[in-house]
């Protein structure tokens, strides 16, 4: 259980539900820590709670049979999802491991759909939230079969500064270039190029650790010149 101060830190998605909503809310989250490169879930388990990223960076991903690696998305601090699964009752079907050092928030799934048959802002927010990451996952077949390097780190960028899905980020964020690569499938050296074509574009700026944006519009609509 979390303070409500806590929840309204780490869920944005509270600050717009009435009082009986938040309480029941907080009752129902507790938060883990896991440290850089450790799994959070595997393919195929069962990790039955709606998640939050309360300060870190998460990558979901798979691998095929044949070992070839695929990033869906990264998630970055005020991220939550795997609502999907929750509300299938299913095992995951992807891989998350934790980038860096992350703490995260976990509701259980009693108190998920609680609120998923009786708050309506709740139920609000999953509607935009499901409708962002149909997009999303349009984006990534996009991104594995039509763009080039840039254009590929331009929309993994994108997804991680999407304001409907995570509002907490703003036009900055601390991510490496390694962090990067391994969340748009490129090479550290290709990453390192395709950054500084971005940059040149005007799109993004790039300082030690630290990406920023103009604009997200900008950033979603890029392509190679």
């Amino acid at each position: 259980m979390i303070s409500l101060e806590r929840l309204h830190v780490i869920a944005h998605w509270s600050r717009n539900l009435p009082p009986e909503d938040v309480e029941r809310a907080r009752r129902g989250i507790i938060e883990k820590s896991y440290t850089a490169g450790s799994y959070i879930c595997h393919l195929g388990d069962r990790f039955d709670a709606w998640t939050g990223v309360i300060d870190g960076l998460v990558k979901l991903a798979t691998s095929s049979d044949a070992g070839k690696a695929v990033t869906f998305a990264g998630l970055p601090s005020g991220a939550w999802f795997g609502e999907g699964t929750v509300l299938k009752s299913e095992p995951r079907r992807y891989d998350l491991v934790a980038l860096r050092d992350t703490r995260m928030a976990l509701m259980d799934a009693p108190t998920f759909f609680w609120l998923f048959e009786n708050s309506v802002g709740f139920n609000r927010f999953l509607v935009r939230q499901l409708n962002e990451r149909l997009g999303q996952f349009m984006g990534l077949v996009e991104n594995d079969r039509m763009l080039d390097s840039p254009s590929r780190i331009a929309r993994s960028l994108a997804f991680l500064f999407n304001p409907e899905l995570h509002p907490a980020v703003g036009l900055e964020l601390a991510i490496s270039q390694e962090e990067i690569g391994l969340l748009s499938g490129l090479s550290r050296q290709v990453t390192n190029r395709s950054l500084k074509v971005l940059e040149e574009a005007g799109v993004i700026r790039v300082e030690r650790g630290v990406v920023s944006i103009r604009s997200w519009a900008d950033l979603i609509r890029y392509q190679p010149r």
